[in-house]
């Protein structure tokens, strides 16, 4: 892995490297289009020596990727109890996601 950016999205931040396949929240794009991060914090090429670190974001640096699909995610349980109250409920959830994969990394 000789070049690699981290960027923001969906309240989250991913270290990505060119063609890396990862799952963020889900995105409003249809599949096989191009979305295009431009939250990107930090940017670094470690065959080149060079390192760019955002304040917080770095000024016209971007990540490019292709929408591979959408889906949902494995099931998480929710289980809330109170004791000596006769109080339980329990309840599941399966977050969306979109399928993206990283094609290009443009640093200013």
């Amino acid at each position: 892995m000789s070049a690699f950016a981290v960027i923001k999205t969906g309240g989250k931040q991913y270290k990505v490297s060119v063609g890396e396949k990862l799952k963020i929240e889900k995105l409003d794009v249809e599949e096989g289009k191009s979305v295009e991060f431009d939250e990107v914090l930090m940017i670094a090429d470690e065959d080149k020596g060079i390192v760019k670190i955002g304040r917080p974001f770095i000024n016209g640096a971007k990540v490019v990727a292709k929408a591979l699909g959408e889906g949902k995610g494995d099931k998480v349980t929710i289980v809330k109890f109170k004791a000596k109250k006769r109080y339980k409920k329990k309840q599941g959830h399966r977050q969306m996601f979109t399928e993206v994969e990283i094609e290009q990394i443009d640093a200013v």
